[in-house]
């Protein structure tokens, strides 16, 4: 039996990854989800994104409200 892919990550997953997170980075990335509105899984997918390439959608993507 083949397994599922999953697209994104559910906030149980991402509450998981913080968990192992230093609270500093951990802090950072609930304050940044709360600024941008954001669910805290996607923010810490662009972080995961955004590291590994830097043509990802990232945090200066998301700024809800200010045009370019």
């Amino acid at each position: 039996m083949q397994a599922k892919l999953q697209e994104q990550l559910s906030p149980a997953q991402a509450e998981a990854i913080l968990e192992q997170l230093p609270e500093r980075i951990r802090q950072a990335l609930l304050e940044r989800a709360s600024e941008i509105e954001y669910p805290i899984e996607a923010v810490v997918e662009m972080a995961i994104a955004s590291f590994l390439d830097s043509e990802a959608l990232g945090f200066a993507d998301c700024q809800p409200g200010r045009s370019q």
